[in-house]
């Protein structure tokens, strides 16, 4: 059979003279068999062959290649290489730094893989028809090694073959000239032409991605220099992986990416060395990533073994313990507003004349590939609408779907669904409301960019403190800023992460801080003072406690890169060190009558019916109430209206207030409710 490939020719080639020296052993052990022809050959021992073993060894043969097949097939593959073709079992030798040793076992291994007869044939050899993989005993013999031989068993036990997952060693409970050898379906797939990974590494590894951004100079450097492993600390809106694909690339060698996240933490290590493997048999470097503090010192030392370039992914400080030797570290500074932009417009492409991107995408902290796969997702989002037409919405749609969901399970999310029109607020307030969005806009220009904040280890953060009573709007306010900005809003639930517990809490804070990280959201800490509030002299331990927190939110809540709210119905139990680090203290205070009137109105809405006889003004002016609790008598309204013709009157809005003054302990008084006090428990 004769094959268009020159490398699959050589290969088969090569098992052509394993074959002569397998019929060779047949015909030396067949002289020497008392009984060649019994049907149970393999099955049993006679007393004959027991006598014969005692006699002596079973027969064997001398290796001389007399009809020079192996020279016509070495020449062969020279005159292939010199004609501009690839022989994958030298690269594979060369790769590997197999010896000549290596590669004939390496044949003999995969011998049954690549033709069937050769299964029945080891069966014969190993004199038992139920074991059809070549042993070590039977391969050594055909290699002309003795089984005596250290140096050349060694090569079995802990050779290259075996320690870069080239060759498998079965049945580790026989001794070990009895036990099996295969060779992996990864690498006899390669042999054949085939480059498709390992299906153990699904889901592990990609291509790492090609997009135009960042300085690769100082990694192709030091890999130029045979620097093999290095650690790439990225930024916020950095990307290492960028970096290092585009430093791999220089060097005319293609990338693996792994994602660590995604290794198994049973079988990180064995997952790891297939990583290995595969980019040592394309002759690629490795990128693995992201390096986080909890990482496996084993996995990361089954990856620092490669001896392909291997390049570190993460934005945390290298451990020490992590390898036994420390790679070289480099620094791959933030991307720009500019150069997301410039991404952006790329990745759309056409059809964005009419879209503001860099107002549209200026709230999110994205990476360059981010970037890359969010404007592939507003695409995707675009194309199922009914006129197909990109929007600033589907650009925010894009940036979300980048967010994890690991603060998910740590914060209730709301998707924003009110806008500045839903608010009922003075005038200053809305203002300042508005100025927190610009801050939250605009902060990586601002204090990236420009720089504007430098020194101390400051992120690049917007924190705003929202102080009122019960009911004045804060936790709205907050959505409405989510909504303008297009970002998702998740409200912490401080009570389950307070802890009695010595330093739980702040433990729990941080995971919140680190899960807020990777997420474009807006994190809203209801009923701030019970984690924000001041620090008190100390007169025992709880004191003492309680302090260390106080004084560790004061510094984590300045290296925060995203934008926080923290509301409280007690401005004054706030700690003024947090006031210092607060960019804006926005106060909501008690509707006036006029905007009482007005949330009368907005609170009702304008799909329920109303009758004539109502008198909102005289609602706003009689009675001081919240917006929340305004809300909530308008809601008790609607149930009375619609239990009754559809149409709410004026008696169901008294009726209302009533309510909600006996659910807030409050006395009613015959000279509040005026002419409407008949109405009062109707």
């Amino acid at each position: 059979m004769t094959f268009d490939d020159p490398s699959v020719t050589h290969l088969l080639a090569r098992l052509g003279v394993m074959e002569d020296r397998i019929r060779a052993l047949i015909l030396a052990r067949r002289a020497d068999d008392p009984h060649p022809d019994d049907p149970f050959r393999g099955l049993y021992l006679s007393e004959e062959m027991i006598d014969r073993l005692f006699e002596d060894a079973p027969g064997s043969a001398a290796w001389t290649d007399a009809s020079g097949r192996r020279e016509a097939c070495e020449r062969a593959a020279d005159e292939a290489v010199d004609a501009g073709s690839r022989i994958r079992l030298r690269d594979l030798a060369e790769t590997f730094d197999l010896t000549d040793l290596d590669v004939d076992m390496l044949v003999i291994a995969l011998a049954a893989d690549l033709d069937p007869r050769f299964e029945r044939f080891f069966g014969y050899l190993n004199d038992d028809v139920s074991r059809r993989r070549p042993s070590v005993a039977l391969t050594l013999d055909l290699c002309g090694v003795p089984l005596a031989s250290a140096r050349d068993r060694s090569r079995l036990a802990h050779g290259p073959l075996v320690s870069a997952g080239l060759l498998v060693m079965d049945d580790p409970d026989r001794a070990l000239p009895s036990r099996a050898l295969r060779v992996p379906d990864r690498v006899v797939a390669h042999l054949l032409g085939d480059d498709t990974p390992d299906s153990a590494l699904d889901g592990l590894i990609s291509h790492a991605p090609e997009i135009e951004w960042g300085d690769a100079s100082a990694l192709v450097a030091a890999l130029r220099r045979g620097i093999r492993s290095l650690y790439v600390r990225e930024s916020a809106t950095g990307s290492g992986t960028v970096v290092a694909a585009r430093a791999l690339a220089a060097l005319g060698r293609g990338a693996v990416h792994l994602d660590l996240d995604r290794l198994g933490s049973e079988h990180g290590v064995d997952e790891a060395r297939l990583a290995v493997r595969e980019v040592r048999l394309r002759g690629q470097g490795l990128i693995a990533g992201p390096v986080a503090r909890d990482a496996a010192p084993d996995v990361l030392a089954a990856l620092d073994a490669s001896p392909m370039p291997t390049i570190f992914v993460g934005a945390d400080t290298w451990d020490p313990g992590w390898t036994r030797d420390l790679p070289a570290v480099i620094d791959v500074p933030a991307s720009t507003v500019d150069e997301r932009v410039r991404l952006w417009r790329e990745s759309l492409g056409a059809g964005i004349e009419m879209l503001d991107i860099e107002s549209a995408t200026a709230p999110y902290r994205l990476r360059p590939e981010q970037v890359v796969r969010a404007a592939q997702t507003a695409r995707t989002q675009a194309s199922v609408t009914s006129d197909g037409l990109l929007t600033a919405a589907h650009l925010g749609a894009g940036a979300r779907a980048e967010n994890g969901s690991t603060l998910d399970r740590l914060a209730r999310r709301i998707a924003p669904t009110v806008g500045w029109e839903d608010l009922v607020l003075p005038v200053g307030t809305a203002e300042s409301l508005r100025e927190v969005a610009v801050r939250a806009r605009f902060r990586e220009r601002v204090l990236g960019d420009w720089a504007m904040r430098p020194g101390g280890g400051r992120g690049h953060g917007v924190v705003a403190l929202f102080a009122g009573d019960s009911g004045t709007g804060k936790t709205m306010s907050a959505e409405v800023i989510a909504g303008e900005l297009a970002l998702d809003l998740y409200v912490i639930d401080l009570s389950t992460l307070v802890d009695k517990y010595v330093g739980e809490t702040e433990k729990n804070l941080e995971r919140v801080f680190q899960a807020a990280a990777g997420t474009n959201g807006v994190l809203l800490f209801d009923e701030a003072d019970a984690v924000f509030g001041k620090r008190s002299e100390v007169r025992d331990a709880h004191d003492r406690y309680a302090n260390v927190e106080s004084a560790y939110l004061l510094q984590r809540i300045e290296r925060f890169d995203g934008l926080a709210l923290l509301s409280t119905n007690l401005r004054a139990n706030i700690d003024e060190a947090f006031t210092r680090r607060l960019d804006l203290i926005i106060d909501f205070p008690m509707p006036d009558a006029a905007l009482r009137t007005e949330l009368w109105d907005r609170c009702l809405g304008p799909a329920i019916a109303r009758g004539d006889d109502l008198d909102l003004a005289f609602l706003g002016s009689a009675f001081e109430l919240s917006g929340g609790s305004i809300r909530s008598a308008a809601v008790t309204a609607g149930y009375f209206a619609a239990a009754a013709e559809g149409i709410v009157l004026m008696r169901h809005l008294v009726a209302a207030v009533e309510r909600e003054y006996r659910k807030l302990g409050r006395l009613l008084v015959e000279s509040e409710f005026g002419r409407y006090w008949p109405k009062v428990g109707a």
